[in-house]
């Protein structure tokens, strides 16, 4: 990104963060941005997501990505590697001039171009379905798909992409894009995946997974080994939990509606994120 410009987004920041924490720390609302992405720098360079627990009022009013990101990067290794992220989720400044993930060899792979390209620091875009990729066999030694998978299948056009064959109602096909990750992975290479979980809902656009989607996704991956984590958000901010505290959990749809709930939950209210290797 050029100087000029991180400095004018750095002195909005300056502006726009105050008015968001005065006007009450409304998710969404003038000055979230700003908000989430402090917190989530903050997360990072603290190693909030290395411990059994998070800090009280850890992520206050913040969507899932306040976890995602901080997870992926305490367990993404440090040191060179070939990278996938599959779904664009990772397409941000101050998230790919920080380790571990500014040490790799980063290729995107999303259905429509990205409005802020990292080009020049030698990231590659290929715009194609996740479903069904042009790489070779064993390209990666690892793949990230952050809050990707629950969108496969269903109606993209909303958000992602203005082609309208993307508008689609096929929630199971989630289940190609698990193969296509463990067909790209090299041997011994690692996945990490994150989405929204809980109480099974078609919102339109994405799905909340339960623990049964868990399985079948597990089970289509085979991995020679895996982890899987689960968190939970409530009125005063994110915590880690056990699958069955979340068989209720549900989702906050900003795209489809305007007021809030009592809790002010941004999104997500339970997450889970799988790391699985081949």
């Amino acid at each position: 990104m050029k100087s000029w410009l991180r400095n004018v987004k750095r002195s909005l920041e300056v502006v726009w963060y105050p008015c968001f924490v005065l006007a009450g720390r409304k998710p969404w609302s003038f000055g979230y941005v700003f908000y989430k992405q402090r917190a989530i720098f903050q997360a990072i360079r603290d190693g909030c997501l290395k411990g059994s627990q998070l800090p009280a009022g850890y992520g206050f009013r913040i969507d899932e990505r306040v976890i995602e990101y901080p997870w992926l990067f305490s367990r993404l290794p440090s040191g060179p590697g070939d990278l996938l992220d599959a779904g664009a989720a990772l397409n941000h400044d101050f998230l790919l001039r920080r380790e571990p993930l500014a040490s790799k060899t980063l290729s995107v792979c999303t259905l429509s171009a990205e409005s802020e390209p990292f080009r020049k620091r030698g990231v590659a875009y290929v715009f194609e379905d996740l479903r069904h990729t042009s790489f070779s066999d064993r390209s990666f030694d690892y793949v990230a798909s952050i809050s990707t998978i629950e969108h496969i299948g269903l109606d993209n056009t909303m958000l992602y992409t203005s082609d309208t064959s993307k508008r689609e109602a096929a929630p199971d096909t989630y289940l190609a894009a698990i193969r296509e990750y463990k067909r790209i992975l090299k041997t011994g290479g690692t996945v990490f995946i994150s989405f929204p979980y809980g109480q099974y809902k078609n919102h339109g656009w994405f799905q909340v997974f339960d623990s049964a989607m868990v399985d079948r996704l597990v089970k289509e991956f085979t991995p020679s080994a895996h982890l899987e984590f689960y968190f939970k958000y409530e009125p005063n901010g994110w915590r880690r939990a056990e699958p069955p505290e979340l068989r209720a959990a549900t989702f906050f749809d900003i795209q489809k509606r305007k007021d809030y709930d009592p809790d002010f939950a941004a999104g997500a209210r339970g997450l889970a994120c799988l790391e699985m290797i081949k």
